[in-house]
């Protein structure tokens, strides 16, 4: 790690951006901060037929939502801009006329009819059609036309590509950070496109020009690109310019199943793959930050798909990520997404949060219902049932019982009102009514001294007690419910409950 650490992360605004792409994101920040390098991104939008309105400024919102948003990049510390690839147009010609010159590209005229023939005419030989060594020569490329006719053809106006003349019969030996050797057959290789007659580069050339100019240290991206890497070393090789470090991420793998996660697994099993809710004409899809997931809790489960620091540690803040990063310990093998262990890191989260802040998160849900309440008391409410809380979607149905008497009672807890359970109850009206400070300790001292000075057990009051005020055998300490809905509430249920069971 001679030269200065820069890793780019570089997605292509075509829709919401995939979980997956967020932990390359994170990944290549990490291992930035790590080692107090640059974390940049760049837009790469020069197909302009995929780009969707909204979807590049949903890439920033989100990574500045999650804290890990890049230091350089379209209007930051802009030292190797522009940061769009699009706006960047003007560059990429002179590289591709570059490798035209050197022997290293060519042009080819072929139509899309031409080719379609071709593959049609292999399909029913039962071989593959591969643009490469194999028939460069044989197609309509400038490898076979004069210079002339070349010219001619291009100051026609006659559509052509420019595509990478991938040498013959070489063995390539590349290292990968995650995977370590890997050996490519070029004469197994396509002769990729590089640049189109509409004056815009493919992925391959853009990508690899800019990562140069951007002074690019390492690339760190997901594994689908693998396939892509001798094509990239290669065109190092053709402008006479050192190579980046390779490392490819294992895939995020679906919960069931074999494959990649997709959308459609979030939509069958209910849980987001984007990070930020996106709207559509056909509908919303659901991000994290609006399920209720703390950034703080995506970015702890994103870190472990894939990679451990040799622990058992399973809890991790960004610093403690940063401090502990290693390319070294990236799986090669793809990370199975677990959505009960994601909501497992929300959980943990949340019981970290003050309770100030999820009573402020809380109040609009009870204020949608019509229900008022001071923060003060609903602090106190959101420290009694937090502990079984996911997100704080899950308080209301945790907490029904506090702002509304049972209307029913569970059938299989009613066993436990008996022959004598009325009388018992009426009785207990009769010690709580004598309570003069109605506070949980003080509740829960004066009934269980009248229990112990009347022989009376525990199994006949409690679960009563507790059926009537809740309408089910649930909910946390029972005489902190009592103090928090106050004694005439209390009376009251208690008074219901003789009258219905």
């Amino acid at each position: 790690m001679s030269k200065p650490i820069r890793v780019r992360f570089a997605p292509s605004p075509t829709g919401p951006l995939h979980i997956g792409g967020v932990r390359t994101a994170l990944f290549n920040y990490l291992f930035a901060k790590k080692h107090n390098g640059v974390f940049f991104l760049r837009i790469e939008d020069t197909d302009q037929n995929r780009f969707v309105p909204g979807a590049e400024q949903y890439i920033f919102d989100a990574l500045d939502w999650l804290g890990i948003a890049p230091s350089e990049t379209i209007g930051k510390n802009e030292k190797f801009g522009p940061y769009r690839q699009s706006e960047r147009k003007a560059l990429y010609q002179q590289y591709a006329d570059q490798l035209i010159s050197s022997g290293w590209a060519y042009y080819a005229f072929d139509t899309t009819e031409a080719l379609d023939f071709h593959r049609k005419q292999h399909e029913e030989q039962g071989k593959t059609f591969i643009y490469n060594w194999h028939n460069r020569e044989k197609l309509d490329t400038s490898l076979v036309l004069s210079i002339e006719e070349t010219d001619r053809r291009i100051a026609n106006g006659d559509d052509f590509v420019i595509r990478f003349k991938t040498p013959v019969n070489e063995t390539l030996h590349l290292n990968d950070l995650i995977r370590g050797d890997l050996k490519f057959e070029t004469s197994l290789l396509d002769d990729k496109v590089l640049f189109k007659s509409d004056g815009m580069p493919t992925y391959h050339l853009a990508n690899i020009v800019d990562d140069h100019l951007m002074e690019t240290s390492h690339v760190i991206r997901g594994e689908e690109w693998l396939p892509s890497m001798p094509l990239h070393v290669l065109l190092y090789r053709a402008f006479g310019w050192e190579a980046p470090e390779f490392a490819h991420l294992p895939l995020i793998l679906k919960p069931v199943g074999n494959g990649k996660l997709s959308k459609r697994d979030g939509d069958k099993l209910g849980f987001p793959v984007f990070p930020l809710e996106w709207k559509t004409e056909e509908g919303i899809s659901s991000g994290y930050r609006e399920k209720g997931y703390y950034p703080e809790a995506v970015i702890n489960f994103l870190a472990l798909l894939g990679w451990n620091d040799g622990t058992e540690k399973e809890i991790f803040s960004l610093e403690e990520l940063v401090n502990g990063f290693d390319l070294n310990r990236v799986h090669k093998a793809g990370a199975k997404f677990d959505p009960e262990k994601n909501k497992w890191f929300n959980h943990h989260y949340l019981q970290t949060q003050p309770n100030a802040s999820l009573a402020a998160s809380f109040s609009p849900i009870l204020a949608e219902k019509g229900i008022s309440v001071s923060i003060e008391k609903l602090e106190n409410l959101v420290e009694l049932i937090k502990e079984r809380a996911d997100f704080v979607s899950d308080f209301w149905n945790l907490s029904t019982f506090f702002f509304e008497a049972p209307i029913s009672y569970d059938e299989k807890a009613a066993k436990n009102w008996k022959e004598e359970t009325p009388a018992l109850m009426q009785e207990l009206i009769s010690v709580i009514e004598n309570i003069g400070d109605f506070s949980s300790r003080t509740i829960e001292t004066i009934i269980k001294d009248w229990m112990e000075k009347n022989e009376i057990g525990m199994g006949k009051i409690m679960q009563p007690f507790r059926l009537s005020l809740v309408g089910a055998l649930k909910g946390p300490h029972l005489f902190d419910i009592a103090e928090w809905i106050g004694k005439t509430e209390t009376i009251k249920r208690l008074e219901k409950a003789i009258a219905t069971l």
